[in-house]
């Protein structure tokens, strides 16, 4: 099934969160499934990944024109940063025991890599050329390791993806408060009328 790329699926704050994100539903094993399951979906994801995670990026465009050749890769560097990172929000520190399976997957996804990344402004490399989805991935992954990076991962409570909390005073809540959070408001709001029904009724 073709996946629209919206906003919502961007809530990450970030280009490996917001991979890490496409399995929806982590937490309930009757119910999950892989946006990636379809290898065209990688490229379709790196195409909306350009604009939505341009800043991230320094706009320097995403390229996946082999989805199928680099899914293992990103799969497992998705699948890595995901334990790495949702134990980090759990315990509020990184594993060591988890690093060996995180950082060899990123070597994965940078290997035949020649692109120079970190310059002032440019903190993808050269703006005016594409780079591997792979490649960017891998460093967007790595970038997560900062301290104060880590104090401000949150799990969503209502679907249970990573995202970073940028508020001013680090409070929210949800990944996206016009999606999760209105779907728990509306769920709560359900809630409280049942329970006045049923009790009109005893």
């Amino acid at each position: 099934m073709t996946v629209s790329w919206t906003p919502h699926r961007f809530t990450g704050g970030i280009l490996a969160l917001d991979t890490a994100n496409t399995v929806v539903l982590r937490n309930d094993p009757e119910k999950t499934f892989d946006r990636f399951d379809d290898p065209a979906e990688i490229a379709r994801f790196a195409e909306a990944a350009s604009g939505f995670r341009a800043a991230e990026l320094g706009g320097r465009r995403l390229r996946a024109p082999d989805p199928g050749d680099i899914k293992p890769a990103v799969v497992s560097m998705r699948e890595a940063t995901d334990r790495l990172f949702r134990h980090a929000v759990s315990k509020g520190a990184i594993a060591v025991e988890l690093l060996p399976e995180f950082l060899a997957a990123c070597a994965t996804g940078l290997s035949g890599s020649s692109a120079e990344i970190g310059a002032p402004g440019q903190p993808f490399g050269d703006p005016a050329t594409p780079i591997a989805f792979e490649a960017a991935l891998a460093v967007s992954a790595l970038s997560l390791l900062r301290d104060e990076t880590i104090a401000r991962l949150r799990i969503c409570p209502n679907c249970s993806w990573l995202f970073i909390d940028r508020s001013r005073n680090s409070s929210r809540l949800w990944c996206d408060m016009a999606v999760c959070g209105n779907r728990q408001k509306a769920n709560r709001h359900y809630r409280r009328r049942t329970a006045v029904r049923e009790a009109s009724n005893d």
